[in-house]
């Protein structure tokens, strides 16, 4: 039986502005074929089971001809699968969208169109730049600058400056001399308000503004490049005022995220909110460890222990797994206190409607040894490689414990490779480091043989930042061990 495809809009870039529907569609998908103009903070969002197909690139770096890719789509489809087609923008705005859809409806295959917010709006919306303004003009009008080899522009410059509207032209970057001496010889007057907008809506982004017969040759000395959008009309005098984007704090700024996958959209979305270039690199993942008779037996006895001491969100997870899987909920905790050695374990905990009744003022695992109420003996639920500390302090203060490992924590990343060739190049200068472990893992990754004295580590604590100092990387650490605090410290920084 025949699948589907779903031409989704991936919108300009920010993954902000991937809708929710297109979002859905993507997380289903069993194949993704994708182009280049997708922001890789989208493509990160791909399922990791689902076949990704590249067809942006091929090996000599030219595009992959349409005709193939639409046979592409219909082939995966034929196979049975759920496809999803990923574009920049909107599919059905200058986006070939309905050149892909034609063959399927030849070939009675079922299809989808998610629209996608194109770039013609959004990328001068971050630019500062409303397209309309009812002071300025009454009508939008929405132009591709694409120029085929060896043919002129075939645009209509008198009509389009006669409607007195904003002119927005798309893929139109190494036409833009073309398209100011067209308005400007259709009578549009030289000094209209003009701007490019480079890479819209990304941390990239770069806004050049010019009088119109001013803005070939402003644009050709910033360099600008594909992709970016012209903007032409009277709202472009009003970005000054609006460039909300570019004040940003963390505009500019590229910094690399190490948490675990499950972990690191808070911080990432945070970041990327402040208007940071994030760079999703996990070096650690959490394996459950199963079977496991330790933890079996201490859950079997729960009712001898005072105190249940969780030190990660991952421990809170092993914990609910177990209950699951022996049929039972939060009430077979009974009595036993719960201890969180921070906020984010907390939180974790309070998911499942429980609350800790003691958390550390200082989230490491010495203070919350030093500082758990006496009384009674303590379960320990957490990682393999938990630390020493905390156990030590339990001993220093004659508090029985049994300390059992749930899960164990691995240094993986396929992308290796990526994040060597990152932190040596020249963008990165920020990498943050949410655990000691994920500076173990950030180092196994980018092998301990790299340079790390030009970046800077981002620690969430001091027992982070120790293990950062013992493999050269200059660190700075948040005044607590918060994601907030750690953002603060970021901004503080820059």
């Amino acid at each position: 039986m025949p699948g589907k495809v779903t031409l989704v809009g991936a919108g300009p870039g920010d993954p902000g502005l991937l809708t929710r529907k297109g979002l859905e569609a993507l997380q289903g998908a069993e194949v993704v074929v994708y182009d280049r103009l997708v922001s890789p903070a989208i493509l990160a969002l791909m399922p990791e089971h689902a076949e990704h197909i590249n067809v942006g690139k091929q090996a000599a770096r030219h595009p992959v001809p349409q005709e193939q890719i639409n046979q592409i789509l219909l082939d995966k489809a034929l196979e049975g699968k759920n496809v999803v087609r990923l574009k920049g923008g909107d599919p059905f705005l200058f986006g070939r969208g309905g050149e892909e859809l034609e063959l399927l409806a030849q070939h009675g295959v079922a299809f989808e169109e998610v629209p996608g917010i194109t770039s013609a709006i959004a990328a001068p919306a971050y630019g500062g730049i409303p397209v309309t303004h009812r002071d300025c003009c009454s009508s939008l009008h929405i132009v591709t600058g694409h120029q085929r080899a060896g043919k002129e522009l075939d645009i209509d410059f008198d009509a389009l400056v006669r409607t007195r509207g904003t002119l927005v032209f798309l893929m139109g970057v190494s036409a833009l001399p073309q398209i100011c001496a067209g308005l400007l010889a259709a009578g549009m007057d030289p000094a209209t308000p003009a701007a490019v907008v480079e890479r819209g809506t990304t941390p990239a982004q770069r806004r050049i503004s010019a009088a119109l017969a001013a803005l070939p040759e402003t644009a050709a000395q910033a360099g600008v490049e594909s992709p970016a959008v012209i903007v032409v009309g009277g709202v472009c005098a009003l970005a000054e005022q609006f460039d909300w984007f570019d004040r940003l704090p963390l505009k500019g700024q590229s910094v690399v995220v190490t948490r675990p996958k499950e972990r690191a959209g808070t911080l990432s979305d945070r970041l990327r909110s402040l208007g940071a270039q994030v760079w999703e690199y996990p070096c650690i993942a959490t394996v459950p460890l199963d079977p496991c008779p330790a933890l079996d037996g201490a859950m079997e006895r729960l009712g001898e222990y005072t105190w249940l001491v969780l030190t990660s969100p991952a421990g809170v997870d092993a914990l609910w797994r177990w209950l699951a899987d022996h049929g039972k909920d939060a009430r077979y905790l009974g009595t036993v206190k719960l201890a969180a050695i921070g906020p984010g374990t907390d939180r974790e905990l309070q998911k499942h409607g429980l609350k800790a009744d003691y958390v550390p003022q200082v989230y490491d695992a010495a203070h919350l040894g030093a500082g758990l109420p006496a009384g009674g003996p303590v379960l320990i639920l957490r990682a393999q490689e938990g630390s020493p500390a905390l156990t030590a302090a339990l001993a220093e203060r004659n508090i029985g414990y049994d300390d059992v490992a749930t899960y164990r924590t691995v240094y993986d990343n396929p992308r290796s490779g990526e994040l060597r060739a990152l932190v040596e190049g020249e963008g990165v200068t920020l990498v943050t480091f949410t655990s000691a472990s994920t500076v173990k893992g950030f180092v196994s990754s980018v092998g301990e043989d790299a340079d790390f004295s030009r970046m800077t580590g981002l620690c969430i604590g001091e027992q982070t930042a120790a293990e950062a100092r013992k493999h050269g990387i200059p660190v700075k650490i948040a005044k607590a061990a918060t994601m907030d605090a750690l953002i603060d410290r970021i901004i503080e920084g820059v």
